[in-house]
């Protein structure tokens, strides 16, 4: 059993290998979930090369079958959850005219719905003090219309971490977001490692002064 865990789910390059990899640096377990058979095992050796106890699954996170075993499997391999991240979202460049009601539900699927799949698996290893983190848009308050399903799907999951940190709340359990005001770069205020920092820093919160979403304004 490790001390302290992070489980990653939507692992791959990109904001959500930033935040694997400052947990490491932060003495942290790491459980990666996510779909790409090349990023999750390239990421998992990253993290490795860090001292961190590492394990990974490769799934589908938008079958809940599939989701529920990886990260009930990570749970049980680690013992405990400390802080569940959630990353993932779906671009589709369609305007509403153009989006498909099919379409939009699968990416609702993927960047609302997973979470309800990877929380619901987590909560057994989620004690007091555990914290589930989700990376946030501006798009949930400015949508582009040219990818309408987006905004949906921000909008969508910061609403459902409301209702989650106050059903988590009389067990201890906090969750928050954060909504990312501007366009991840490689250079400058949005890298993934900045916004990997202010993730670090929301999940750590003074428990007395918690909020559910906190802009990042780079």
């Amino acid at each position: 059993m490790s001390d302290r865990v992070l489980v990653v789910i939507g692992a791959g390059p990109g904001v959500s290998g930033s935040l694997a990899r400052l947990y490491a640096r932060h003495g942290y377990a790491v459980g990666l979930v996510g779909k790409d058979a090349q990023q999750v095992p390239a990421l998992h050796s990253e993290v490795a090369a860090l001292g961190s106890d590492v394990r990974s699954a490769i799934a589908d996170i938008t079958d809940p079958r599939a989701a529920t075993e990886a990260v009930s499997g990570l749970g049980a391999h680690f013992g405990r959850i400390d802080v569940l991240h959630f990353n993932p979202s779906a671009f589709r460049e369609k305007d509403p005219l153009e989006l498909a009601v099919d379409e939009l539900l699968a990416d609702v699927a993927l960047g609302v719905g997973a979470l309800l799949t990877a929380v619901q698996a987590a909560r057994p290893y989620l004690g007091e003090g555990s914290r589930v983190t989700v990376t946030g848009s501006m798009a949930a308050d400015t949508p582009w219309h040219r990818a309408a399903s987006l905004g949906v799907q921000k909008a969508g999951v910061r609403n459902l971490v409301h209702s989650l940190d106050a059903t988590g709340k009389p067990a201890g359990i906090r969750a928050v977001s954060v909504t990312v005001r501007g366009t991840l770069g490689a250079e400058g205020p949005f890298t993934p490692d900045r916004v990997a920092d202010a993730l670090f820093a929301a999940a750590h919160q003074a428990d007395g002064e918690w909020r559910t979403e906190i802009p990042y304004e780079g």
